[in-house]
Order: structure tokens, then sequence, then C-alpha cells
């Protein structure tokens, strides 16, 4: 087997590409940059630009599976301009994929994955499962992961399963929520935003990366919720990264109106509530590793801790 990975130089997909590697199995990927391709024989780099739909067939060679990363971040103030890169960064680079495999006629292509998100929940305490199409967010979040998976769907045309992966809350102290989570927290000045009843549905960026690639192994098809079992209110996550960073939690909540001042409509990824269930992956024989906030942000912040050096100890260290 071999992968073709769009988006394999990110955060998540640098870790899909560690785990398929540790299982023997090459990658091929995909970029915009010419200066960043590279040729060995378990991870060569082909170039693309979809947005002038752009592709070197050759990446498609002996490639069995694609996963699709792709796509402008979210997390930037959501203007009208960059609103529109959001939907066409993704629905451009699929319609250059699917170009791609058409003009590649002797592909072996079986399965695509493409991510997706829990945006397309609407805010609520409900519990939501794959199976509530007729109950999606309305707003701008939805709106794009409507487009997105539509336009994913267009592949079964071509005779390839396609499954979606409707990521939640990535934890990984290299980039993503976390940090920007856990620098207040760090300085002492952390607290819960907006009323900090609202649920966050987190998966740890190992059980991310393994989930995709369980997908790939079984050829799945279908939408999977890629989250942990067991989400957990924006206060509980906010009190467990205090406790792991032991730092002290003073400040009152962050009120909603603050947020919306600063952040705009884009305060909506921090303030939402979606309580996503995991049991669709789960009953395919898929297993999380990390099932709790508590196991997964101790293993993240395990490196960190070791590397700082408490008050006491370094006086301690001065005294000898």
């Amino acid at each position: 087997m071999r992968v073709l990975i769009t988006g394999a130089t990110g955060l998540v997909g640098q870790v899909i590409t560690n785990v398929l590697h540790s299982k023997g199995i090459p990658v091929n990927y995909l970029t915009t940059s010419k200066d960043k391709i590279t040729k060995s024989e378990d991870f060569q780099g082909f170039y693309w630009n979809p947005s002038k739909g752009e592709i070197d067939v050759d990446c498609f060679e002996n490639v069995q599976a694609i996963i699709n990363l792709a796509g402008t971040t979210i997390a930037k103030r959501w203007t009208p301009i960059h609103k529109k890169k959001v939907i066409s960064s993704r629905v451009k680079s699929l319609k250059t994929l699917k170009k791609g495999l058409q003009q590649a006629v002797d592909n072996d292509v079986e399965c695509l994955v493409s991510a997706s998100a829990i945006g397309v929940y609407p805010d609520s305490l409900s519990h939501y499962y794959e199976e509530d199409e007729q109950n999606l967010d309305n707003g701008f979040l939805g709106k794009v992961v409507k487009k997105w998976e539509a336009e994913a769907d267009t592949f079964k045309e071509l005779d390839i399963n396609v499954a979606k992966v409707r990521i939640g809350v990535v934890l990984s102290t290299e980039g993503g929520a976390l940090p920007k989570l856990s620098m207040p927290i760090k300085n002492f000045i952390g607290a819960p935003l907006g009323s900090g009843d609202q649920w966050q549905s987190w998966i740890h960026i190992e059980d991310l990366a393994q989930l995709f690639v369980f997908i790939v192994e079984n050829n799945l098809k279908g939408v999977y919720n890629g989250v942990a079992p067991n989400p957990v209110t924006n206060t509980k996550m906010t009190k467990e990264v205090a406790r792991i960073l032991e730092r002290p939690l003073w400040m009152p909540h962050v009120p909603k109106f603050a947020l919306r001042a600063v952040l705009g409509k884009m305060s909506t990824l921090v303030l939402a509530s979606q309580r996503v269930s995991s049991k669709k992956i789960e009953k395919k024989g898929f297993t999380f590793q990390y099932t709790n906030i508590c196991t997964a942000l101790t293993d993240l912040f395990s490196g960190e801790r070791k590397e700082e050096t408490s008050p006491l100890e370094a006086a301690k260290n001065e005294l000898v």
C-alpha cells in the first residue's frame, strides 16, 4: 500500500505520516511549493496548485488511498474574504484531486478519507451522532462542512469509497487549540470562556492520526466523528490544564461579550457547545488510547513539565 496525503506537512498530517511509516506504509504528498518536494522511497513529494486546478498526476502512482487534509485555517478572523478562502480552499482541493484521478486513468485508488469538522453540529447541549443529518448547523461552519463533504462525496462517481472524519478539538502542544488555552494559564491569567458550560469534544492528536489510518486500512466509508469517547465542558478542560501545569485559576470567567468583541463571529469556535459521540468508529473496532481528558493532557504536557523547574527547585539549586 502507498497513501497520498494532502496537507502532509501540517499539524495532523505529520503525525499521520509517522503512523503510516511506523507500519511500513510509504507516503506520497502534495505541496504548493516546488522547493519542498523531496524524493525518497517512503516519502515522495509532488506539486499541485488547487487554486489553478493544477496537479502532477504522477502522485497517484501505486497509491491505493488518499487522505485529504487540505484547507485554509478556520482559526482566523472571519472577514468576508477569509470566509470565501476557507470554503474555496476545501472545495478546490477536492476538485483538483478528482480532476487528477480522472486524468490518471490507470490509478489504483480505492478510497478517499477526507477531513471534516464537528462544526456541522448546531450549538447545543444535546449529544450528537453521525446519523443526525437532519439536525445540522445553518451558520458559517455548517455551510463550510456541508460543501466540503458534498465535494468529497463526488468521488463515489469514480467508484471510490468515501469516508469523512468530522474532527473535534485536536489536542497537541505543537499547535491548534491547546497552546492558546494553556498560555494564559501558564501566565496565571487563565479562566473558563463564557459560561464554561459549553461541551468540547476533543481528541488527542495521536488518536486522531491512528483513526485516519484505521479507516484507510479497513477501507471504511461514511461519516465518522473524530473525537474521544468522553467530551468535557470548557470549565473542566481549563481546570485540568491548570491542575497539570500546577497553576491557580483565580480570574473570573471571560464574558461572552468580551470574546465576541475581540473575535467577532469567530468566537463561535470557543463558545459553541458540541457534545459529539465516538460510538460509530468504536463499533468498527477502533480503540482509543486516550479516552479521558486527564490522561490525554498528562501525556501531552509530560515533556514540558520535565523541562520546567519550579521556583522552589530553582532556589534549592542556588543554595547547593
